[in-house]
């Protein structure tokens, strides 16, 4: 299978390299800068074990490849706020022997959140959700970084919206050389929605910058515990921390990397990036939908969309919030709750 990778950037980048290092054929799929970066001095991934450049084929849309392959694989990377324009990009491909993209190629939706893969399913026939555990940094143009050790990531597969097939395993046969864990389960959106609970606190991050001391740490139990009650009054189920925990144990330690410091999380990188865009609202906004639909009160959720909204908009600086003002706001939050 040849795995063309739709938003070759943090994740993407990462997943990329790693396949390309593992005697996989890819495809990197990128923008402006980065795309010229990667197309003349190749993809460059700094991990534990080595520095490595790829000389990947880079295109910046599916004109650039022809017509696609009956063999090839659509990992979509792109941030949730991305989504459609990429569908609407790669769904109408031609694929050889006749159809297109959407109809007959497997697409997998390697995103934090759960609405990417709903979006996709309206356009393609065959979506897959990954649940991304990988701590990955975009550098700079053509540079990218993962800090895991001694796995780079995990990632569990699954069809999407639930079981598992032969394309899965296959897939996931192939990352597990890269070297990745990728679990197949039928009940993907368990761990989607555990990752979800703990994606809320990008926007803390992003707005205020690492979560560190006591009052920090409570405050963002106190954010996961809103999100945890909306989704027990919706009936959706979710691993539990300890069994997270048991799953990862130290597959995917961060090891400090010369030259390429680990920032912020992906929220916090789409402020660094000064991309216009960050995805609360497909975080903390998706606890508050949930919690709209179902009667349930999320005040600091709905203030933490609020506040990387305008950050993005405003293209103010990532963890330029003094921690003070965000708890004062909160209690307002609360109190008007």
């Amino acid at each position: 299978m040849r795995y063309v990778i739709i938003g070759a950037g943090a994740v993407g980048g990462a997943v990329g390299g790693r396949l390309a290092g593992a005697g996989h054929e890819v495809v990197l799929v990128a923008r402006g800068a980065h795309h010229a970066a990667l197309r003349d001095g190749g993809l460059r991934l700094r991990v534990p074990d080595g520095a490595f450049t790829y000389r990947l084929p880079v295109v910046d849309g599916p004109a650039g490849l022809g017509v696609l392959r009956a063999d090839d694989v659509l990992v979509l990377a792109v941030k949730t706020q991305d989504t459609e324009s990429a569908l609407d990009t790669w769904g109408p491909a031609p694929v050889e022997g006749g159809g297109t993209a959407a109809g007959r190629l497997p697409l997998l939706c390697a995103q934090n959140g759960v609405e990417g893969q709903r979006i996709a399913l309206r356009r393609f026939r065959h979506v897959y959700g990954v649940c991304v555990w990988l701590p990955a940094t975009f550098v700079e143009p053509g540079a990218v970084s993962a800090a895991g050790s001694p796995l780079t990531g995990i990632l569990h597969l699954g069809v999407h919206p639930h079981g598992t097939d032969e394309t899965a395993r296959r897939i996931a046969a192939d990352l597990e050389k890269a070297p990745f864990e990728a679990p197949v389960v039928p009940d993907l959106s368990r761990w989607q929605y555990a990752k979800l609970l703990s994606n809320l606190a990008n926007a803390v991050e992003a707005v205020t910058g690492p979560v560190e001391g006591e009052e920090a740490l409570t405050f963002v139990d106190r954010v996961r515990a809103e999100g945890a009650a909306v989704l027990d009054a919706a009936g959706i189920a979710y691993a539990s921390a300890d069994e997270q925990r048991a799953v990862r144990g130290h597959k995917v330690d961060l090891v400090p990397l010369d030259g390429t410091p680990r920032g912020g999380g992906s929220s916090w990188q789409s402020l660094t990036r000064n991309t216009g865009t960050i995805e609360a609202d497909y975080l903390n906004g998706e606890i508050v939908l949930l919690g709209r639909l179902h009667g349930v009160p999320t005040p600091l959720n709905e203030l933490l969309q609020h506040l990387a909204n305008t950050f993005a908009r405003e293209r103010r600086a990532a963890g330029s919030m003094p921690w003070a003002e965000l708890a004062r706001l909160a209690d307002v939050a609360c109190g008007a709750g």
